[in-house]
């Protein structure tokens, strides 16, 4: 079996050099998948890796919202993803008819996209955020009133930290990180007296309870200052390849109420060897829709 995986590998490397593809893998990905991309990252990074990309095609081993981020910044490149059917329940849970009316609603408001949206409601935002860069885009906006969707519990933890500003919060959520439990945390914080990490889409109760809150590359860059002898881990499971590369003696604890993502793990080695061969499934936008919807994100990242 590992011979297979091996020689799998070695066909991936070869098409990669003979197509001239980018492969980028966000932490949730498989570890293998990991191991195997260009680029390793958190929503933002790779958003970056994916403006700067020089290669003829990229590859996006994520989620279908960010394959679509992929595009919008790169109109004119192929953009790949190993699985179309990886999708974001999260990005699911937004509507354009959301959107109707806010603007006459409030005013001096802002529309602000968290970065898990899919592109059609990122056209009828002013600007897109991701869990790095958020704080730091929403304080300089100059609106008073911020409509922030989808996510209410990153909507919430930026909003504590901002004074000034009004926020209006969609009701979204992350269906994994929504429901990691706060007594669950706090058991196995008392029980074994490990810091405990935090990503923001948890819920205000669990982010309470952490030693950092941040984004992936945020949790990534405590544990490799610190390296103790253990973390509680509050986020996807995915990022314990990269937490374990980082701090190898450490010892890293998942809630069991913190469940992997089944979307992430659409992404294999033998899809991607096949997304490499067909050159498909590609991400395919509408012109018009990609113009209006690459301003947000083209916004974000002239802000952070």
């Amino acid at each position: 079996m590992e011979r297979e995986i091996e020689i799998l590998k070695e066909k991936i490397l070869r098409l990669k050099e003979e197509k001239d593809v980018l492969i980028l893998a966000h932490f949730y990905a498989n570890s293998e998948v990991q191991e195997i991309a260009d680029k390793v990252g958190d929503s933002f990074q790779l958003a970056k890796d994916a403006q700067n990309a020089k290669n003829k095609i990229i590859c996006f081993c994520g989620v279908n919202f960010m394959g679509e981020s992929a595009k919008l910044l790169n109109p004119d490149k192929k953009i790949l993803i190993p699985d179309i059917g990886a999708g974001c329940p999260m990005a699911d849970m937004v509507n354009l008819d959301d959107l109707d009316g806010i603007k006459e609603r409030y005013d001096d408001v802002a529309i602000v996209s968290y970065i898990n949206t899919k592109a059609d409601v990122k056209s009828r935002s002013d600007v897109c955020v991701t869990s790095s860069n958020a704080m730091k885009i929403v304080s300089a906006l100059p609106n008073k009133n911020i409509y922030f969707l989808p996510d209410k519990n990153l909507g919430s933890y930026i909003a504590n930290q901002i004074e000034d500003k009004n926020f209006i919060f969609h009701e979204g959520y992350c269906k994994y990180h929504n429901f990691v439990e706060y007594e669950e945390v706090e058991d196995l914080k008392n029980r074994y007296g490990y810091d405990v990490l935090v990503h923001p889409e948890c819920t205000s109760q669990v982010v309470e309870l952490g030693d950092c809150v941040g984004s992936t590359k945020a949790l990534l860059d405590y544990v490799g200052r610190t390296k103790k002898k253990g973390y509680i881990v509050c986020t996807e499971e995915g990022i314990l390849y990269q937490m374990n590369k980082l701090s190898p003696d450490s010892e890293f604890i998942i809630p069991s109420s913190m469940k992997p993502c089944e979307d992430m793990k659409k992404n294999t080695l033998e899809n991607l060897y096949r997304v490499l061969v067909d050159e498909g499934p590609e991400i395919i936008l509408d012109e018009s829709l990609m113009e209006r919807a690459s301003r947000p994100l083209k916004k974000m990242m002239e802000m952070s």
